[in-house]
């Protein structure tokens, strides 16, 4: 069974993920995390934009993995590398290009392998895994997203900056050519903004239990 998580940047997609894998034995595949390893090999090439073939080049003939739960790029573990602001500040406009959309997904069917997998992202539902069985939107307010990724400490932004930020990657993340942002048809909307990670970790593992007794 795929469970597809979408929804904008910073509503809690990763821990309700992690925590809906955790509570099924699901494995957990963060596609966003797929997009930032190609930007991180992107700018370790010293490029940032540069010309668009050579973009879909390195997409193409990097190699990502998910060893344990984390990252391998080129058989590297780049894990712990790849929510710097260098890589933010890119990551949305690489994964603008269809052509590397493209090569992502295939890596990404790839790591799901037929396995049961709870996959997030802002395109798993309608472009990824369409067939997926239980799909989840996620959704809260601008301030919230913003505060919850302040608070994580992983940016050297302000809060205003960081607001900033998301603002202007939901405006790109909307308004892609291919596999923009937006609710698959069947999803579940969950606004997060006054839940508990408990709580909306609660209702998709019942969604899931729900399914799992009528295929059963």
């Amino acid at each position: 069974m795929i469970v597809a998580v979408d929804g904008p940047a910073g509503v809690g997609k990763s821990t309700i993920s992690k925590c809906v894998s955790m509570r099924t034995g699901f494995i957990y595949i963060n596609s966003g995390n797929f997009y930032r390893a190609i930007t991180k090999a992107i700018l370790d090439r010293g490029m940032e934009q540069g010309k668009k073939d050579a973009l879909i080049a390195i997409a193409e003939e990097s190699s990502i993995e998910l060893h344990d739960g984390r990252i391998f790029l080129n058989d590297e573990d780049v894990e712990d590398s790849l929510h710097s602001d260098t890589v933010d500040r890119y990551v949305a406009i690489h994964s603008s290009i269809p052509e590397i959309r493209k090569i992502v997904n295939k890596k990404l069917r790839r790591a799901v392998g037929g396995k049961d997998a709870v996959v997030e992202g802002r395109d798993i539902g309608t472009i990824v895994f369409p067939e997926a069985e239980v799909k989840i939107f996620l959704y809260a307010n601008l301030e919230i997203r913003a505060k919850r990724r302040y608070l994580q400490g992983t940016s050297r932004l302000s809060f205003e900056e960081l607001k900033k930020s998301i603002r202007e990657r939901d405006e790109i993340d909307s308004k892609k050519a291919f596999g923009k942002l937006e609710k698959a048809e069947g999803s579940i909307l969950i606004d997060t903004s006054d839940l508990t990670i408990e709580q909306v970790c609660e209702r998709v593992v019942n969604e899931i239990l729900k399914k799992q007794t009528i295929r059963s």
